[in-house]
């Protein structure tokens, strides 16, 4: 799995690329949740993940949950899903962690939602 994390215009883009499972899901955690809080908006780019296991969405919870925690000028951190393969957003869809979040296509998509 590769992570490329970069910040421009107040806003954290986090570009994951690989297969999110039980062996990666640990050290994708590890990276991305020290950047909760940097910025009011986090967008992960997951155009680059073809597969997620229950590992992964775990990873996600876990995110959602320590971005609801925190806040940035008394503003709520908002994590925003990009770019989702239609096999990940059903199978968010149907065990209801869609609803945790945003998503959008692109990444302009994302960095114009208020």
């Amino acid at each position: 799995m590769d992570i490329n994390i970069y910040t421009e215009d107040s806003v954290t883009i986090i570009e994951v690329n690989g297969d999110i499972d039980g062996q990666t899901a640990p050290s994708w955690q590890e990276k991305i949740l020290p950047e909760i809080g940097s910025t009011p908006k986090i967008l992960l780019n997951m155009t680059g993940v073809s597969f997620m296991s229950s590992a992964g969405l775990r990873t996600l919870l876990v995110l959602q949950r320590k971005a609801a925690e925190k806040t940035i000028d008394e503003q709520n951190i908002q994590i925003i899903l990009v770019g989702l393969s239609e096999e990940i957003r059903d199978t968010m869809a149907i065990t209801g962690f869609l609803d945790f979040f945003t998503v959008c296509e692109t990444i302009d998509e994302a960095r114009n939602l208020a």
